[in-house]
C-alpha cells in the first residue's frame, strides 16, 4: 500500500478531523465502564443516592457526544476513501490515455476495466473504512490494556495472555490471504476481458451458433474463480475461528479469576463489571483482527496491480509546438521491428504538400505499420522521418497528432449522437461544417433517412449501421478535422463503386488541399494519385503513377489485370 500514501498524504486535513473524533469518541466510550463500577460500588453497594443523578446524565451526555462524534468519523473517513479512489482513478484513467500503443498490443481491455474498477473499489473499501476500524481497535486496544491495568494488574496480564499468539496467527492469515487475492484478482481480470470480448462480439458468436461453447468457456473460468474464492476461504476457516476462540477464551478467563477474587474479597463486584467492560473492548480487535487482514490483503493486491499500470512508460509529449504544419512528408531509410523481426525495410519516399500518396500491397506487407509510424504509434529503429523538414521526433505529440487526420481500417463509432460522433476531432464546429463534412464523405443522404437524423444515438461501435455508413462517418470525422495531412486505411472498402466513385471525386478534388496518403486494395481507388508504392515483405518493389506502374507489368499490373479482367480490351489501351 505503500504506492498508495500520496493519495492518502492529499487528505491528511479531513483524515486528522477524523482520527481527533475517533479519539474523542473512543475515549468518551472508556469512561462508560468506569461510571458502571460507580453505579454497582458507590452508588447500589455504597448507598450514596446523591451521586445518581449526576452520574446517569454523565452516561446520558457520554452517549449523545459518542453518537456525534461517531457519525462525523464515519462520514469524513468515508468522505475521505471517496477522495482517494476519485483521484486514483483519475491518475489511473489519465496515464492509461498516456500509454504507448505497444501496451495495449499486449493488454486485455478486461484487464484494464477491473484495475479501474474492482482494484480501486477494495483500496477504497481499505482506505474508507478498514483504516478508521483499525485506528479505533488500536485505541480501544492501547487505552483499554492501560485502563485494565489501572483497576488490577494481574486480571490485566491474565487478560492479554492470549495477545500474542493472535497477533502471530494474524501475520500468517495476512500472508497467505494475500496470495490468494493476489490470484483472485488476476482472475477477475480474466472472467471481465472474457465477457467484454463474448459481448462485444456478440453477432459473431450467434453468426457461428457458438452460444454453447462460449458458455462452457465462461463456465470453467467461472469454475477456477470459484475453486480460487474457496481457497480464501479455506485459509480464512483455517485462522479466524482460532482467532475467535483465544480472544474468548482470554474473557471467560478473566471473568473466572476476577470472580474468585470477588469471592475472596480482593475486588468488588464493580471494578469486576467495569474490567469486564474493558476486556470486550480489547476482544473485540482481537477476534476481528482476521476480518482486518482480510480487507488490507485485498487492497495490498489490488494496490499491486494498479501500480505496475502506474509504472509503465508513457509517450513523451515534450517537443516543437505549430499550430498547422504545411504537410510535406518523407521517409528516408525507414525500417521498423516488431518482436526484433523487420516489419519495414529501407522505406522511402517523399510527398509534397497537397499531393497524394497511394500504397498498395497483399495483406500483412506493413501498409498500415508505416502510416502508424508518422504519428509514432510506434517509434521506428532505423532512419527518419520529416515533416515539412523537421524529424517528427522533435515535434509534441499533441502538434504531431493534431495535424494528422484518420480514417483507420478498423471503424470505431461511440454509443453517442451521429453529431457527436462527427464533431469529435475537433471542437468548436457549427453544423455548416458538419454537413460539408457529410456530403463530402457521401453521408448525408442516409444520415438524413436515419429516425433523429444527426441527433440519432447509434449503438456500441456504431451498432444498427452498415459496414459502409460507418466508414462514411468516420471519413467525415477525418474530413472536419481539416487537419493539412489525411490517411485512408483501407476507407472505401465497404461502399458500392458508385459511392466509392463519388468519394474518390471529393477526395481528388482540387478543393481538398491536405497531403493525402491512401491505402486500398481496388485500383479504382489509388490510379489518380500522384504516385503510388507497392510494398511486399516490407519493402518497396515498384512505384510510379499509374500509368508507369502498368507499362512495368509487374504485381500492380497483375492486381489491374485480375480487377479488370472483364474489360481486356481497355487494358490493353491503358498500357498502350
Amino acid at each position: 500500500m505503500k504506492s498508495i500514501l500520496k493519495y492518502v498524504s492529499q487528505q491528511k486535513r479531513f483524515i486528522i478531523i477524523a482520527s481527533l473524533c475517533l479519539i474523542g469518541g473512543v475515549s468518551a466510550e472508556l469512561i462508560l465502564p468506569y461510571l458502571n463500577k460507580i453505579v454497582i460500588d458507590d452508588i447500589i453497594v455504597g448507598g450514596k443516592r446523591n451521586l445518581l443523578f449526576p452520574v446517569l446524565s454523565g452516561i446520558f451526555f457520554i452517549t449523545i457526544f459518542r453518537a456525534l462524534m461517531g457519525y462525523s468519523q464515519e462520514f469524513l473517513f468515508d468522505f475521505t476513501g471517496s477522495q482517494i479512489s476519485k483521484n486514483i482513478k483519475n491518475d489511473l484513467f489519465k496515464h492509461i490515455q498516456k500509454l504507448p500503443f505497444t501496451y495495449f498490443d499486449k493488454t486485455n481491455t478486461g484487464e484494464l476495466m477491473s484495475r479501474i474498477g474492482e482494484d480501486v473499489d477494495n483500496i477504497w473499501n481499505a482506505l474508507g473504512f478498514g483504516i478508521s476500524i483499525a485506528v479505533e481497535f488500536a485505541l480501544y486496544f492501547i487505552l483499554g490494556s492501560l485502563v485494565l491495568f489501572y483497576l488490577n494488574w494481574k486480571l490485566a496480564l491474565i487478560s492479554l495472555i492470549s495477545a500474542p499468539a493472535i497477533a502471530y496467527l494474524a501475520t500468517k492469515l495476512e500472508n497467505e490471504i494475500g496470495k490468494a487475492f493476489d490470484k483472485i484478482s488476476d482472475q477477475a481480470a480474466v472472467i471481465n476481458t472474457t465477457a467484454q470480448e463474448n459481448i462485444s462480439g456478440v453477432r459473431l458468436v450467434k453468426a457461428f451458433a457458438r452460444e454453447k461453447y462460449e458458455i462452457m468457456k465462461f463456465l470453467k473460468l467461472n469454475n477456477e474463480n470459484y475453486e480460487l474464492n474457496l481457497e480464501k476461504s479455506r485459509i480464512w476457516g483455517k485462522y479466524f475461528p482460532t482467532i475467535e476462540f483465544l480472544g474468548n477464551g482470554a474473557l471467560i478467563l478473566v471473568v473466572t479469576v476476577g470472580g474468585a477474587l470477588v469471592i475472596k474479597g480482593n475486588i468488588s463486584i464493580g471494578t469486576l463489571v467495569a474490567f469486564n467492560g474493558y476486556m470486550w473492548m480489547i476482544v473485540w480487535p482481537m477476534r476481528l483482527i482476521g476480518w482486518l487482514s482480510n480487507i488490507f490483503s485485498q487492497a495490498n493486491a489490488s494496490a499491486k496491480k494498479i501500480e505496475k499500470i502506474l509504472k509503465e512508460d508513457t509517450e513523451d509529449f515534450k517537443g516543437i509546438k505549430i499550430e498547422k504544419l504545411n504537410g510535406e512528408i518523407e521517409f528516408k531509410n525507414v525500417s521498423f521491428k516488431y518482436d526484433n523481426e523487420y516489419v519495414l525495410k529501407n522505406i522511402n519516399f517523399k510527398i509534397k504538400p497537397g499531393k497524394t500518396l497511394a500504397i498498395m500491397g497483399p495483406t500483412g506487407c506493413g501498409k498500415s505499420t508505416l502510416i502508424s509510424l508518422l504519428s509514432r504509434f510506434y517509434e521506428i529503429d532505423e532512419g527518419e522521418i520529416l515533416i515539412d523538414g523537421i524529424n517528427i521526433k522533435d515535434f509534441s505529440l499533441n502538434t504531431l497528432r493534431k495535424n494528422i487526420s484518420y480514417v483507420f481500417q478498423d471503424t470505431f463509432l461511440f454509443s453517442d449522437t451521429v453529431k457527436e460522433n462527427i464533431k469529435y476531432g475537433k471542437d468548436n464546429i457549427d453544423d455548416k461544417e458538419i454537413i460539408s463534412a457529410c456530403k463530402e464523405a457521401q453521408a448525408y443522404d442516409f444520415i438524413m433517412k436515419l429516425p433523429e437524423k444527426f441527433d440519432t444515438i447509434i449503438g456500441e461501435r456504431g451498432l444498427g449501421l452498415s459496414g459502409g455508413q460507418k466508414q462514411r462517418l468516420t471519413i467525415a470525422r477525418a474530413l472536419i478535422k481539416k487537419a493539412p495531412i489525411i490517411i485512408f486505411d483501407d476507407a472505401t472498402s465497404a461502399l458500392d463503386m458508385d459511392t466509392e466513385y463519388e468519394l474518390l471525386k471529393s477526395i481528388y478534388s482540387k478543393e481538398l488541399q491536405n497531403t493525402k496518403i491512401i491505402i486500398a486494395h481496388r485500383i479504382s481507388a489509388v490510379k489518380n494519385a500522384d504516385e503510388i508504392i507497392y510494398l511486399d515483405n516490407g519493402e518497396i518493389i515498384e512505384r510510379g503513377t499509374h500509368d508507369e506502374l502498368l507499362n512495368m507489368k509487374g504485381r500492380y499490373y497483375e492486381i489491374y489485370a485480375e480487377q479488370f479482367k472483364d474489360f481486356e480490351d481497355l487494358i490493353e489501351d491503358e498500357v498502350v
